[in-house]
């Protein structure tokens, strides 16, 4: 693609901060490196706010609010908060509890909540289970309250949070002017906003899922998100077995015979919580899922018998309508 006059004359500026137990990164073009500049620092103090609302680390979030008392009493929650979480739920309905925001005593009982993990009693396991599960936790949609119906409950936005946060600066950017930025939150969901000069879309590459120096696949993307969920993202081994920190709510395991799961969606909110929920669900389950919605696209790799290879399955929407600002090339 040729560039015109316009698009050499842009300049780029970069920019990382740290945040939500991840780093943020933000590559953009712009005719000012100044308003450059002060987009990213907008952008950076959006994702500082959202970690005050939704982190399950910082006890003074919102959330961590919610978690401790919403046993007791309904919870009033910011509308902001109420909407992602009614999202949430809606997700872990949709499919069928693969994807699931109350898992979160379970990353404890596995040693994955701060650290990287240990293999809980069966015991504890069958307690961590008593408080699993989306229809634990009741919405007012009235009222924008939170109830738990069960002692112990936890909301954890780890799946879907992070994604959430790219949205946001996505707006932010596009607010400030800013039409061509690739927005990473880790390695694990990106969005590409418009593409770089003389581009049709930003490059991304998506690492092996035995070796992340090198390269599994590699794609072009512009305004859309992807999301990747991979077992090497942490794990430990014990006596010969890896146990991945990606859980299956609804036996509270490990999932298994799922290398990694990749989802490209028009947000980063969903891809983010349905690359989780494909990982945990396996590929039929994702298969059906997208039968029924639209504009999706997902790669799953499969495990391999006797074998550091991968086995690549594409699926798609069977409706896939993408608006004519946007493009994927696979």
């Amino acid at each position: 693609m040729v560039m015109d006059a316009t698009e050499n004359s842009l300049v780029r500026h970069e920019a990382l901060h740290a945040a939500m137990g991840t780093m943020f990164s933000i590559a953009a073009y712009g005719s000012s490196s100044q308003r450059l500049q002060e987009a990213l620092a907008r952008s950076f103090r959006e994702i500082d706010r959202l970690d005050g609302l939704m982190s399950h680390y910082n006890s003074a979030s919102e959330l961590s609010s919610v978690n401790r008392e919403a046993f007791g009493r309904a919870v009033d929650v910011a509308p902001e908060l109420f909407n992602l979480l009614q999202d949430s739920l809606r997700m872990s309905e949709e499919t069928g509890g693969a994807f699931d925001i109350t898992v979160g005593p379970l990353m404890k009982e596995w040693g994955f909540f701060r650290g990287w993990g240990r293999l809980p009693e069966p015991r504890e396991l069958e307690q961590s289970l008593k408080r699993i599960g989306y229809r634990h936790v009741r919405l007012d949609r009235a009222a924008h309250t939170v109830q738990f119906n069960e002692p112990g409950v936890e909301l954890d936005l780890g799946a879907i949070g992070k994604g959430y946060a790219v949205d946001r600066v996505v707006e932010v950017l596009r607010a400030a002017g800013v039409a061509r930025a690739l927005v990473s939150s880790g390695t694990s969901s990106i969005y590409a906003l418009g593409a770089p000069p003389g581009q049709r879309g930003w490059e991304i590459s998506v690492c092996d899922p035995f070796d992340r120096r090198q390269q599994a696949c590699s794609l072009e993307l512009r305004n859309l998100s992807i999301s990747i969920s991979g077992s090497y993202e942490k794990s430990f081994l014990l006596d010969g077995a890896l146990y991945s920190h990606l859980l299956d709510p609804r036996n509270g395991s490990p999932v298994e015979n799922m290398l990694m799961s990749v989802v490209i969606a028009a947000t980063n909110t969903a891809s983010d919580a349905l690359s989780t929920a494909f990982f945990v669900s396996g590929v039929e389950d994702a298969r059906g899922y997208l039968q029924t919605h639209p504009n999706l696209a997902a790669i799953c790799y499969l495990p391999q018998a006797g074998s550091q290879s991968a086995e690549q399955v594409n699926l798609r929407s069977s409706v896939f309508e993408l608006p004519a600002d946007s493009f994927v090339g696979l």
